[in-house]
């Protein structure tokens, strides 16, 4: 798994967890984003994961 990945991963679960609203993460190119997903309006294709901060708190119980 390259860097950019992983750390596009942990910004996504801790930007998720912080805010506690869903975000996505997405890849153009070889680049990697995090936003909100409401504000999503991209490419479903370019989707790598979505993080649901009450799934992430749920299964850490």
């Amino acid at each position: 798994m390259s860097q950019n990945l992983n750390l596009a991963q942990e910004n996504a679960f801790n930007l998720a967890r912080t805010l506690m609203v869903p975000v996505v993460l997405f890849q153009v190119d070889e680049a990697f984003g995090v936003m909100v997903s409401s504000e999503y309006d991209g490419d479903e294709d370019t989707i790598v994961h979505d993080y649901d901060p009450w799934e992430i708190m749920s299964s850490s119980d």
